[in-house]
């Protein structure tokens, strides 16, 4: 049998936000595993236990860089909230965002490779990666990037500098930053329900089905739950079927036709989004540290 930690317990929590016992029960029965434990708690919990669950812990930045009908935008990490407000380290960011957006790097490596200078480090952004890591004392790193120039209008939307967007759109610049914007607060994973990835369908067809069995209902009625709930899901996270932050009585997609525009894709960065980050168990550290010591004596 999996031992199930204080740490464990409290990692599940506050993804789920889910009742402590709650959690511990549901790492009981996954045995440890918490992906299986976070499942089972959306089908005993229902929504309120993925309520949490895009939370993210590690630190960095979103920037991003826009000229003409090209747009760039990078997440870079680093350990703590702190360094975030380095003004070296958002240079670095910055800059790295618009070497993106001129030089068209194929990797990271690539974009590591091109030249850039800057707090008497060079000659390359890999070269004062490296020595700012130094001189600020923490490691940092560069996590992801897009880069758009297809030739349709740029729109990029910088919620503080934890959340990133780009828009490719053709038609009404306002609209478009709209869109941007709705896309940082709903965070949807594709522009239609028929581009929504089918891993994703699945997971939410498994919990719906769990939740219809537990119902008890006849299994005609229980097919046609578990349809429902996927159905329900596919509106709730692609775009053009979400309803407008900004006008509850319209889809996105109704704003965007009475504002004759029309979007060709998005890109979300939210930092840290799908990095775990390591927790710490205190209590048993101290522990540790106090049995350490009796045992020097």
């Amino acid at each position: 049998m999996a031992v199930i930690t204080a740490s464990m317990v409290a990692e599940l929590r506050a993804k789920t936000d889910a009742p402590m016992m709650e959690c511990k029960k549901a790492l009981t029965e996954a045995e440890g595993d918490m992906v299986k434990a976070e499942e089972l708690l959306r089908v005993k919990l229902g929504t309120k236990a993925g309520k949490a669950a895009s939370r993210v812990t590690a630190e960095g930045v979103v920037t991003s860089f826009v000229s003409g009908t090209t747009g760039a935008m990078i997440e870079v990490n680093c350990e703590t909230d702190f360094v975030t407000k380095n003004d070296s380290f958002l240079a670095l960011a910055n800059a790295a965002a618009k070497l993106v957006a001129e030089h068209n790097p194929a990797d990271l490596v690539a974009l590591g490779e091109l030249p850039y200078s800057q707090d008497s480090f060079g000659p390359t952004l890999e070269e004062v990666r490296k020595g700012l890591i130094g001189k600020i004392g923490e490691n940092m790193s560069f996590r992801r990037f897009k880069r758009a120039s297809g030739g349709a209008q740029i729109a990029n939307y910088l919620h503080g500098t934890r959340i990133g967007v780009l828009v490719e759109y053709a038609g009404n610049e306002t609209a478009a930053k709209d869109v941007a914007m709705h896309v940082a607060a709903m965070k949807p994973v594709s522009l239609t329900s028929a581009e929504v990835p089918a891993d994703l369908i699945e997971k939410e067809r498994s919990v719906a089905a769990a939740k219809a069995l537990e119902s008890g209902k006849p299994a005609d009625i229980a097919t046609k739950m578990v349809e429902g709930a996927v159905q329900k899901y596919l509106k709730e996270v692609s775009l053009f079927n979400q309803t407008f932050v900004k006008n509850d009585k319209q889809t996105v997609e109704q704003m965007l036709k009475a504002t004759d525009t029309t979007v060709q894709s998005f890109t979300l960065f939210v930092v840290g989004e799908g990095i775990e980050k390591k927790v710490d168990d205190f209590a048993a550290e101290v522990a540790a540290q106090v049995a350490a010591a009796q045992n020097a004596a």
